[in-house]
């Protein structure tokens, strides 16, 4: 086995700290701040030091290992992106405020990209020109780059960060099928092997576009993604892609629809203890505006709307709520009271739960009125179905009907089957085995290289810092010399003789500094193995620590190292 270097911390750029950083939110920010993995530049932009580009550098190689292994192929792209894919396929205007614009001295238009599909569609029209040349998986790992309104969380929402992004071009809907299995089952290795606690999860396509889509999921307290698990069968999905079947109820024996003053009940709250029903009799009738355009939004009075998922439902439209300024142009709709009974120059989406036959009582278009007996398919038609609302703890598993859980989570992958959205956009063709053109269908995968540190540290830390799994952290044994000339000579020896069979050594042989703050630094700096030159180095024995369990034994040196190198 090859030598290994060995890092000595008085050589090392890297300083710990006692103390939280005062901007720090979460776990993985406070801790590898404080044990020197990273350091802020700027508002969501962050310096990687010697430690953190070790592990970060860890968590690249398992990633490329893997996806070698499934046979893609690796380039790199330009981060500085032209205009004109993008605006072919519409992005350029979709991605909003959060894509970094910028022009040159020339005043031609530029952005720092996001992800990179239009610009692979190009690099393979450029590079295919028969179905002879496909199928082929590219990937890159690369910065990416998101003008987030609120970077936070350290680097697990940057505006600048560390992806891998693979695509694959096949000319089948079953090729396509097949290249999205390989990325499935290569993510599932990549998280394996880096030590990662994971849900997959159905998921939306958002921005990206395209049809099947799935996340990689990291359970942890600072995620940002909802999502939900079923604990009696497999069923896991982000609360964005949740949907449920629309099932109709028979309503042949609901009186006739009737309206019933309500006086000063603005709102389900209000009208639900008027008149002493369940805020769930009620029906709950929000307005919108989608690209100017009014919207009624229908969902049970004891549910709230999910403004993202009927974002996404309308996007790349804009959707905003409606304003005083709207209601007073239109005197017809009265604010607080709206029903859909009625209801005129408004289309009307409702959330499955407000299923044809159903009954409600709900706004009468008047004021201090409300209407009760209203049927859904009687007194008014739903234009669209939308599962729009915010799913709830105990809410049923679409698969086999058992109260849901909800937990927190990290986006750590993204796999989509994109089809043919950018190769249709930029005429992405080859020739066929009939001579003719076929249009190329393609996927997009991506992981999360830098995230999936922070990720590691959330999951993996406890009270005392920083604990990598061994295949990531940023040496396989730290060696400690307690401080008396002794110690040190010992501890660098034994570094030595490590590193010469292979193993990668972090020695803190820092003159004067005492032996509670190394001791402290070795349990924040999380290195699974802990090895002390400590009061027996006169007798050649050395204590041998487990970071993770807390375990400890005496060893001779000549043990450490034949246990160390096994």
């Amino acid at each position: 086995m090859a030598n290994a270097p060995v890092q000595r911390m008085s050589q090392l750029l890297a300083k710990t700290l006692r103390d939280d950083p005062a901007d720090a939110e979460v776990l993985s920010h406070k801790l590898l701040v404080r044990a020197g993995y990273v350091r802020r530049t700027a508002a969501g932009i962050w310096s990687w030091l010697p430690l953190g580009k070790k592990v970060l550098a860890n968590v690249e190689r398992i990633v490329r290992e893997e996806m070698d292994a499934v046979g893609a192929q690796e380039v790199l792209l330009p981060a500085i992106l032209p205009r004109e894919p993008y605006e072919a396929t519409g992005r350029w205007e979709e991605y909003g405020p959060e894509l970094f614009r910028l022009q040159d001295r020339r005043g031609g238009d530029y952005l720092l990209g996001p992800t990179h599909e239009e610009i692979f569609t190009l690099l393979v029209k450029d590079q295919a020109s028969s179905y002879k040349d496909l199928p082929v998986i590219l990937y890159q790992i690369q910065n990416k780059y998101r003008d987030e309104a609120r970077p936070r969380a350290g680097i697990l929402r940057g505006r600048e960060f560390l992806m891998k992004d693979s695509y694959s071009f096949d000319t089948e809907d079953e090729g396509l099928a097949k290249s999205y299995a390989l990325h499935r089952e290569a993510y599932q290795k990549i998280f394996a092997r880096l030590g990662l606690d994971y849900r997959i999860c159905a998921a939306t396509a958002g921005a990206m576009g395209g049809s099947k889509s799935e996340e990689f999921l990291a359970p942890a307290e600072a995620g940002e993604d909802t999502f939900a698990d079923c604990p009696n069968c497999d069923f896991a999905a982000n609360t964005e892609a949740i949907t449920y079947e629309l099932t109709s109820v028979d309503a042949s024996d609901v009186p006739a629809a009737e309206d019933i003053p309500t006086p000063d009940t603005p709102t389900i709250e209000t009208l639900a203890a008027s008149l002493g029903v369940p805020a769930s009799a009620t029906l709950k009738n929000l307005l919108v505006k989608v690209d100017g355009e009014i919207v009624a939004v229908g969902v049970p009075g004891d549910r709230e709307v999910d403004m993202d998922k009927v974002e996404a439902h309308f996007a790349p439209a804009t959707v905003e709520l409606v304003t005083e300024t709207d209601f007073a142009a239109r005197p017809d709709l009265v604010r607080g009271y709206v029903g859909p009974r009625g209801l005129e120059k408004v289309t009307y989406i409702a959330d499955p739960r407000v299923a044809p036959g159903t009954s409600w009582i709900t706004g009468a278009n008047k004021a201090g009125t409300h209407t009760k007996n209203v049927v859904v398919g009687r007194e008014f038609e739903v234009s669209e179905y939308v599962d729009v609302v915010v799913v709830q703890e105990g809410d049923p598993c679409p698969k086999c009907g058992t109260g849901l859980v909800l937990d927190r989570a990290i986006e750590i992958g993204h796999i989509f089957q994109l089809g043919r959205k950018y190769a249709d956009a930029l005429k992405l063709d080859v020739l066929g085995q009939n001579g003719k053109p076929v249009r190329v269908t393609m996927g997009s995968y991506g992981i999360g290289v830098s995230r999936a540190v922070a990720a590691l540290a959330e999951q993996s830390a406890d009270d005392k810092g920083l604990c990598w799994p061994a295949e990531v952290a940023p040496a396989d044994v730290h060696v400690v010399a307690a401080g008396k000339a002794l110690q040190t000579e010992l501890a660098l020896d034994i570094s030595g003789k490590l590193a010469a069979a292979g193993v990668r050594v972090l020695v803190d042989d820092r003159p004067g500094v005492s032996p509670g703050v190394k001791f402290t630094d070795s349990e924040l700096i999380g290195v699974p193995k802990i090895l002390v030159a400590g009061r027996r180095a006169a007798d050649g024995v050395v204590e041998l620590k487990d970071r993770r369990t807390g375990e400890r034994e005496e060893l001779t040196v000549e043990e450490a190292v034949a246990r160390l190198t096994a």
